[in-house]
């Protein structure tokens, strides 16, 4: 009952964020108006500045996939064999 509880609850609250989202704006005013002045004039400075933002934002993906890839090579289980003595076992 709980599990459904907490599903039922996702669901209502990522439902909730996905239809009071509003549009802003990230730009400050100085970029985005540089920007807007130099794609009328015919320039290109608009592809520049979005592929700055991709860039910034697949380095942290690429740095967490990258440290999650070393962790499981590092402390992955190998091929052990574990040997263990068929004695019966004494609590007392």
């Amino acid at each position: 009952m709980k599990t459904g509880f907490k599903i039922i609850l996702f669901v209502l609250a990522l439902g909730f964020m996905v239809s009071t989202r509003q549009p802003v704006k990230a730009q400050c005013a100085q970029c985005a108006a540089t920007v807007e002045t130099n794609t009328q004039r015919g320039g290109n400075a608009a592809r520049g500045l979005n592929n700055g933002i991709l860039f910034l934002l697949g380095a942290p993906y690429l740095v967490a996939a990258a440290g999650g890839y070393l962790w499981y090579k590092k402390y992955r289980r190998k091929n052990i064999d574990i040997s263990v003595r068929k004695e019966k076992l004494h609590l007392n």
